[in-house]
Formats: structure tokens, C-alpha cells, sequence
């Protein structure tokens, strides 16, 4: 369900778009992690939100973007050709006869989120690029007379519906974290969606007559203290120790279920560092990486890679538990 509004900027009368405050969002915890972990540990590459349209998707990922950068995300169209993503020349100033860069969405999206909706049905070669970008964090333009380097710094969310199509395996793996994102079942959480998103509207109409609504005004503060605690967690995030235990079970659950190469030892042991950071933790235990390893792991088992199928069974969780316990 889609709870963004556009009301009247009561300073200077134009269109300001509404997003439901991020700690108002009910249920999600998994997705909602992610995208907090991938803030904190920007080498994790990304995140991948896989489900059907409805989840909350896309509303998660906008208030996260407003509440952390304070606008909504850089969004990429389904049809951006490569100039627009990397940068090309301005083509009003070519008509002058004046040669005059003009950005790219990327540098748009420096400092901020880079949201993809859709991205199984994104050419994989403008996909590889934004992915080049994100692991290295640099980004090389050599095209069209232009040649440079820049740093690039962003949080890249992308979103599919499975029911729509896959991504080819090479560009799957390259997702930091993955999240199933599912329909909520639970008929009293489902009830505290309506009642917030009912809530939120009728704030949202107060807005627009020029009234003030305490109900947004206090998530606002909400998120304000949110936000400084996900900032102190990205900042300590090198301050947090893994220990050597920590660092092999993070490669015994990779080899386990068989994901290949190096990447997925990484990002689990990444991700389990971002989440001691989150919870004030000064080394990462068991507890950590339990809480992230199916985020890491899902996407880069071979039968994920081969037919996009990725949920995360009891039997996955129970192999975990009697990996971090030793036995």
C-alpha cells in the first residue's frame, strides 16, 4: 500500500510530498534491518527487495530516504539509457555549440539512496554499472569525449516481483542483502497497518487546511532520534571487533550452503558487524550474524541461482543454529 501524499508547503505554496514517518511503519522487520545495515556498512553493495506489489515495498524505502537524507530517493526509470545514469553533455548546450557536462543519476543519488523499482526488468548492462559503482564507490566515466573519476557514495534499494521475471545470477549475487517481502498474515498486525495508514491520512488532511498534526510531528521526532542512532552506528561500525570464531563461522554457514566464491563470507560477517553496531555491541556474536545470515545467504544458494526460488525454510534456520552452536 503506497501512503505517500502530496499536501501544500505552507511556507511557499508549493507541492511537498507526505511520506509516512519510518517508525510509524508497522511490521517488516526484516526489510526494514536491511535497509538499515546496508546505511550503516555501505560495502554491503545493496539490498534486494523481492516480493509482490502491495508489501510495503516501496513505502518503506522512501521514509527511510526522507528520514535519513531528508528527500525522497533517486529513482531510477525502467528505461534509463546509460547517459542518464553516468552523466552525459547537456544537450540544450550542444545546440550552442557549448560542450556542458550534465550529471548523471548517479552523482544525483551521492550521499543519499538510489532506489531501482523493478530492477528484473532493467537492462542487466545499466545494472552492472550502478553495481560497479556501489562496490567501488567510484565512479569512471570514459565515454563520449569525457574522462574522469569520482568518489560516489550511496545506498542502493532495488525491488522485483518474482512473479515478473528473475535476475541472471552473476547480477543476483552482486546484491548485498536480500529480503523476501511478504504479504502480513496476522489479522491484529494486519490491523495496526489500517489503523496507521487511517491515521495518516487524516493527519495528512489537516495538513492540507493549514492545521498542524501532532500525530506526524511527534514520529517526526521519532525518526529525528532514529536517525542520530543509525548515524552513531555507522560511525562506530569499525569499532566493533570480530573475533576469529566469529570470522570462521561467518565461512563454515557460506560453505554450508554452498554459495560460491568469497562474496557471501564477507557480507555476512558485514552485516553481522553492522547489526552489533545498531545494538551498541562491542564485538559481533552468534546472535549477530544469526540475525542477518539469511539476508546474505538466500540469494547465493544454488537453487536460488538457478531458478530464483530463495525462501528460507525452518530447516535453514535450524541448519544455522547447529552451525554457530559447534555441532
Amino acid at each position: 500500500m503506497d501512503t505517500q501524499r502530496t499536501t501544500e508547503a505552507s511556507l511557499t505554496g508549493e507541492p511537498t510530498i507526505q511520506i509516512l514517518p519510518y517508525t510509524l511503519i508497522v511490521g517488516q522487520q526484516q526489510l526494514k534491518l536491511a535497509l538499515e545495515l546496508a546505511y550503516i556498512a555501505p560495502r554491503i553493495s545493496g539490498v534486494l527487495l523481492s516480493g509482490q506489489r502491495g508489501t510495503g515495498k516501496s513505502t518503506a524505502v522512501r521514509a527511510f530516504a526522507k528520514m535519513m537524507s531528508g528527500k525522497l530517493p533517486v529513482t531510477l526509470p525502467i528505461n534509463a539509457t546509460e547517459d542518464r545514469v553516468v552523466g552525459g553533455w547537456r544537450i540544450d548546450e550542444l545546440m550552442r555549440s557549448k560542450a556542458e557536462p550534465q550529471p548523471g543519476l548517479l552523482e544525483e543519488a551521492n550521499n543519499s539512496l538510489l532506489y531501482i523499482d523493478e530492477v528484473n526488468l532493467l537492462d542487466d548492462h545499466i545494472v552492472n554499472i550502478i553495481l560497479d559503482v556501489t562496490s567501488t564507490r567510484v565512479l569512471v566515466v570514459q565515454r563520449e569525449g569525457q574522462s574522469y573519476e569520482k568518489p560516489i557514495s550511496f545506498t542502493l534499494v532495488g525491488t522485483m516481483n518474482p512473479e515478473e521475471g528473475g535476475l541472471r545470477p552473476q547480477l543476483l549475487d552482486r546484491f548485498g542483502l536480500m529480503v523476501n517481502v511478504t504479504t502480513e498474515s496476522n489479522e491484529a498486525e494486519r490491523t495496526m497497518i489500517l489503523q496507521t495508514v487511517l491515521e495518516f491520512d487524516e493527519a495528512v488532511s489537516q495538513l492540507k487546511v493549514g492545521e498542524q498534526s501532532a500525530y506526524i510531528n511527534d514520529a517526526l521526532k521519532k525518526d529525528k532520534k532514529y536517525k542520530v542512532l543509525l548515524e552513531k552506528a555507522k560511525e562506530n561500525f569499525y569499532k566493533v571487533k570480530v573475533p576469529i570464531e566469529i570470522a570462521k563461522n561467518c565461512v563454515r554457514l557460506a560453505a554450508e550452503f554452498k554459495a560460491e566464491g568469497n562474496r557471501a563470507d564477507y557480507i555476512i560477517a558485514l552485516a553481522a558487524r553492522a547489526d552489533a553496531a545498531l545494538k551498541g555491541a562491542k564485538q559481533v556474536r552468534n546472535d549477530h550474524i544469526a540475525a542477518v545470515v539469511e539476508f546474505a545467504l538466500q540469494h547465493r544458494r544454488p537453487e536460488a541461482l538457478q531458478n530464483n526460488q530463495m525462501p528460507w525454510s525452518d530447516e535453514d534456520k535450524q541448519r544455522v543454529t547447529e552451525i554457530l552452536s559447534g555441532e
